[in-house]
């Protein structure tokens, strides 16, 4: 598809609209809210995504090596065909063409930064004056591909924060946590598209994941080599339709027969929550604890169901002893384990618990409290993080807008903003060209800085008509992400 109509239709014929002899129009794309609980810094991620997928390979291939009379004949007849008769014409279009590649600088803090609230990521304007219109009218492109890896990466380093703290407080192995948030999103995201890019997101902070195609994007995209590094991974994991497929009567030997015979080493998780889960735990197990405790690998016990706060730390209205004590707590009732140097009990070796359903940042700190509280570490449990955490928000998240704040109308500068009277505050723009200082450690807006200011700072150049300039790897951004004071 002629990638010039992945647009909004209000676009195609704002480059009548601006001013006369209007020759520079400068953007940029910021988080400018937050409507998650402490948060007030969004990860960035996703922009080398698209200059690499949509102004380099797209452009290319769907648009400049396409014959000049297809991509206008096309132009013109969508355009014609949706707004009617009009004279958006299709000039500026065939000069784009001529051109042969994307006139436009894009500025970008580094990919992994967390950047404060109303601080701008990255900054674009068009290097020719003939092509003005370009800037925005790549907003709504720009928008639908970089609002949910940078929602997605930011939801992962929440996760990271609630578990490293913990981690840090009860557990004797810490660099755990890295498998400690399993990503399985992908069947509930908007599209594949947006499901490996979030999955991405999250193997910022983590390494498990279900979404096996985020690991090709990072290759792909980021210079990630699943042959030299950990990018992502999983293990050996049953459904309910393994489990259902064996009959309630023989459940017992469905566990036997996974735990001894398909899967007599490694790891291995089975859904345990299919009937009776208090039943697995209290009778299954014990029968099966002398093959399970000689077994070299880990089985790991995943509820799928109720309150996962209840399931894994006990519920203390609960109706049965099981239930009083949850899932890790009978768990050590059969395997035992140690107590380790912080004076938390963490499970045997070859038992561990998943729990993959319903999942939240606020769960997870409750969860991670709560068996704190019962004098378990955090590291005894892995959490399963779905399409809740990773769909279940939007753009109006973190507020994400892509605004101009300059332009150039017969050679003159015009510092531009919003600040509409009906508003709280939100909607409120910066002004004029714009620098991003790095201050105690924290990137700082200045704007309305002259262009000598904002050739300074800590936007870097990153795409230059129609050259990449900065190729980012993925082990580069964990650091900084993981690192970044």
């Amino acid at each position: 598809m002629n990638p010039l109509l992945l647009t909004d239709g209000y676009k195609v014929d704002h480059r009548r609209q601006y001013p006369e002899n209007t020759s520079l129009v400068y953007s940029n794309f910021t988080p400018r809210k937050s409507r998650i609980a402490d948060a007030d810094e969004v990860v960035f991620f996703g922009l080398q995504y698209f200059l690499k997928r949509y102004l380099l390979e797209s452009f290319e291939r769907d648009f400049f090596q396409q014959p000049k009379e297809r991509i206008l004949q096309q132009y013109a007849r969508r355009i014609n065909n949706y707004l009617g008769d009009n004279q958006v014409g299709v000039q500026h279009i065939a000069a784009l063409h001529d051109l042969g590649y994307i006139p436009m600088v894009f500025k970008a803090l580094p990919e992994g930064a967390r950047v404060p609230l109303r601080v701008p990521m990255f900054t674009m304007y068009n290097t020719l004056p003939e092509f003005f219109w370009l800037t925005n009218y790549f907003e709504t492109l720009l928008s639908a591909v970089i609002w949910m890896p940078c929602n997605s990466a930011t939801m992962a380093w929440q996760y990271r924060k609630i578990l490293d703290r913990y981690a840090q407080e009860t557990a004797e192995n810490p660099a755990f946590v890295d498998w400690q948030a399993h990503d399985f999103s992908m069947r509930g995201m908007g599209s594949i598209e947006s499901g490996m890019a979030s999955a991405a997101a999250h193997l910022l902070s983590f390494t498990g994941t279900d979404t096996i195609p985020a690991i090709d994007f990072l290759e792909t995209w980021y210079h990630a080599n699943a042959d030299t590094e950990l990018v992502g991974g999983s293990v050996p994991a049953t459904e309910h339709s393994v489990m259902c497929m064996g009959t309630t009567e023989g459940e017992f030997d469905t566990f036997r027969r996974l735990i001894c015979e398909v899967y007599p080493s490694g790891i291995v998780s089975i859904v345990s929550d299919t009937w009776d889960l208090w039943k697995v735990l209290s009778d299954y197990l014990p029968r099966l604890r002398t093959e399970i405790a000689a077994r070299p690998g880990k089985v790991v016990i995943r509820p799928d169901s109720g309150d996962p706060v209840h399931i894994l730390c006990g519920n203390p209205d609960g109706r049965t002893e099981q239930e009083r004590k949850g899932v890790v707590e009978l768990l050590w009732d059969v395997f035992g384990g140690h107590v380790n140097h912080k004076g938390y009990r963490e499970l045997a070796p070859c038992i561990g618990a998943i729990y993959g359903d319903s999942i939240t940042p606020e769960r997870a700190a409750q969860i991670c409290e709560r068996l704190k509280i019962k004098g378990f570490a955090s590291t005894n449990v892995v959490l399963g993080v779905g399409s809740y955490s990773y769909q279940y928000h939007t753009r109006d998240t973190f507020g994400f807008a892509m605004k101009a704040t300059y332009g150039e109308v017969g050679g003159e500068g015009r510092a531009i903003f919003k600040d509409p009277i009906t508003d709280d505050g939100t909607k409120k723009s910066a002004r004029g060209l714009l620098k991003v200082s790095r201050e105690n450690g924290r990137y700082t807006l200045h704007d309305n800085v002259s262009w000598e200011a904002e050739r300074q700072g800590e936007l870097r150049e990153v795409f230059r008509d129609g050259k990449l300039l900065v190729d980012q790897t993925l082990a580069e951004i964990r650091a900084r992400l993981r690192n970044e004071e």
